[in-house]
């Protein structure tokens, strides 16, 4: 998989939806995301980087994925991080960076100890669920692109066309 391929191509068909259902953050051209590495000592993999840095977060239809600022959500990436691991009542294990909030308290995340060749699988983290073991947190895809592909780019096209007209 050519990632950067892969990330252009998508970010492309998520460009063709209208600025009436789509938001796109201004992008990263500092090092903020090399410090947020730093601040929770692990590294985020390629494609999440590479989306981050051409669009410091996006939303289609309400699905989002965080940046590190609040531009586009009411919280920001690294807030969020700091909220699901240490001041919740069921923190995630510190390894899963919660990138995409479902509206319930759950969260899309990376497993960032997973990160192999550049990329990692995507968890959803159910917030109410006491799991046992870290291995009870379902895996739902390969990586970030391919969550991209259906969650932001087959769901909303199921519903609504590139204009934001319902189907």
């Amino acid at each position: 998989m050519d990632v950067y391929n892969t990330c252009d191509a998508l970010l492309n068909e998520l460009s063709l939806f209208a600025n009436t259902i789509a938001e796109f953050g201004p992008p990263i051209n500092d090092n903020r995301l090399e410090l947020f590495e730093d601040e929770i000592s692990f590294t985020l993999p390629l494609d999440f980087k590479y989306v981050l840095k051409k669009y410091n977060g996006i939303s289609i239809m309400g699905t989002g994925i965080l940046g590190l600022d609040k531009s586009l959500r009411r919280s920001s990436l690294n807030e969020v991080y700091q909220f699901e691991h240490f001041e919740t009542a069921h923190p995630m294990p510190v390894h899963f960076l919660p990138f995409s909030p479902d509206g319930r308290g759950n969260h899309y995340c990376l497993n960032l100890m997973q990160v192999n060749d550049g990329i990692c699988p995507v968890v959803f983290w159910q917030w109410d669920y006491n799991y046992s073991t870290v291995n009870e947190v379902e895996q739902c895809y390969s990586n970030f692109t391919d969550w991209i592909k259906e969650v932001m780019i087959e769901w909303t096209l199921e519903d609504h066309n590139y204009d934001g007209t319902s189907k």
